[in-house]
Formats: structure tokens, C-alpha cells, sequence
């Protein structure tokens, strides 16, 4: 499928990693449907994106949000044929805290948004999928691609609960792969490292370049656009099926 004539579906949309597909969408040719919880900065978005871009406030972790954005972003387009889950929370808490355990709450809300949200756009999504007109020699209908982290294969101290989330993500890919194949879906997961986004804005240099250091090479923190990158080579090429990609420089994430 060509990446000109992609009707794309981006959850978190409205900053990071899925502002970068969204606008990667846009300066090839294609539409975007932006899903996020931010309404205020979701609108500002669309504004600069333009005609082809609309924004549909939506809470991931409400199953009746995510039907009806999906339902909505498919009338709006037409059809959806990519859509990419970028939305999802990283907060960093110590099972045993010097003051407190951490709840059973607070890991349940964790998992809540980045695993079941996840979750909840893939089926919405793919339901729409089937029913689109295969497209090229493979009947190709539509590309689901998640974010998973590398923490989800090297978490850190405080990460118990993160890592369980994209954990989660990274298993979906092949069984999601496997049950899709036969309505012409294809299911990727990516995987990033350490990278430049509105999380690491208020940090300090100098904590930024301890980061940073860790990447072999490049020896930096990875960028939006790289992930955005990945997203479009990820939907050009078919045979690109039920993997998890890491983007991440080969960092190995060290116990804390």
C-alpha cells in the first residue's frame, strides 16, 4: 500500500510519537483522524495540519470513547487502512516506596491505558478494516501498528507496572498477526528506546545527556520523526507481519 493514499487513525495523537505520524500522514498526502485526550491541544493541531486532519477527543480507557472515535474517524475518511496506538502513560513508582506500596489501583490504571486501551482500538479498528476493498496482489485491507518500549523486555527498577503494560503489547502482536490474516490486516509492534518527546522536556540537561550516553550509537536520544519513519516503511512493505521492531540505537536498559 502506498503511504500517499493512507486514511490513518493515530491514537495520542495530539503530541510525541503519534504527532510525528500524524504529520508524516499529512506531508505525504495522505488523512488523519487524531484521537487524545488533550482537546485543547488537539484542536491546535488540526489547525496547523490542516483539511486533511480532524481530532476526536477520546479517553483510551473507555471502551465506549474508543468505539466511537473509531466510528467516527471511519465516516469522516471514508475507510480506515492505518492505525497506530501511540497513546499511553509512563510513570516510574517503586513496588516497596520508602513511604508506601504501590497500590493494586495505581498498577491496574497503568495497565488500563497502555495494555487494554491498546486492546480496545486494535478491535474497533480491525472491525472497520474488514471491511475494506483489498488493495495491490495481496488484498491488502489495513496496518495496526502498537508501541510497545523497551522496558518491556529490560524494565527498570520502579517499571514493574510500565513493563507489564507494554509487555502485554508486545504479546498481542503475533496472535493479533495470526487471527487478522485472514481479513488482510496486518499487526506490527514497535518498540522504541529513549526518545526525545514532551516527557523529557522538563528534565535537565544534564539528565538528558545521562540518558542519552546510554545509546550506543547513535549515542543520543532517538527522535520523532525516526519513529514516524518506521511507521510508513512498516505499512509500504507487506511482508512486514506479526514482529516487535526495537528502535533503539541497540540500548540495553540498565536495572536503574
Amino acid at each position: 500500500m502506498k503511504f500517499k493514499h493512507c486514511k490513518a487513525l493515530i491514537t495520542g495523537a495530539a503530541s510525541g510519537l503519534g504527532l510525528a505520524v500524524a504529520r508524516n500522514v499529512i506531508n505525504a498526502g495522505g488523512e488523519v483522524c487524531l484521537l487524545d485526550i488533550n482537546l485543547e491541544q488537539g484542536k491546535a493541531i488540526v489547525n496547523e495540519l490542516g483539511e486533511r486532519a480532524h481530532f476526536i477527543e477520546t479517553d483510551v480507557s473507555a471502551e465506549s470513547s474508543v468505539d466511537q472515535a473509531v466510528a467516527a474517524a471511519a465516516k469522516w475518511m471514508g475507510e480506515i487502512t492505518l492505525t497506530v496506538n501511540c497513546a499511553g502513560i509512563a510513570p516510574s513508582q517503586r513496588v516497596l516506596g520508602r513511604d508506601e506500596l504501590m497500590s493494586s489501583a495505581e498498577f491496574e490504571r497503568i495497565i488500563k491505558i497502555n495494555l487494554i486501551g491498546t486492546f480496545s482500538v486494535c478491535r474497533a479498528a480491525a472491525n472497520v478494516m474488514q471491511h475494506n476493498n483489498g488493495q495491490g496482489g495481496d488484498n491488502e485491507r489495513g496496518v495496526i501498528i502498537n508501541t510497545a518500549s523497551v522496558a518491556a523486555l529490560e524494565g527498570q527498577v520502579g517499571q514493574a507496572a510500565y513493563s507489564a503494560s507494554k509487555g502485554g503489547v508486545v504479546s498481542m502482536a503475533l496472535p493479533l498477526a495470526r487471527e487478522f490474516a485472514r481479513i488482510g490486516v496486518r499487526v506490527m509492534t514497535i518498540a522504541p528506546g529513549i526518545f526525545e518527546t514532551p516527557m523529557f522536556d522538563t528534565l535537565p540537561v544534564e539528565a538528558r545527556e545521562a540518558l542519552a550516553i546510554n545509546t550506543p550509537f547513535p549515542n543520543r536520544l532517538g527522535q520523532a520523526h525516526e519513529f514516524a519513519q518506521l511507521v510508513q516503511q512498516i505499512y509500504e512493505n507487506p511482508m512486514l507481519n506479526g514482529e516487535v521492531i526495537r528502535l533503539d540505537g541497540a540500548l540495553r536498559m540498565q536495572p536503574k
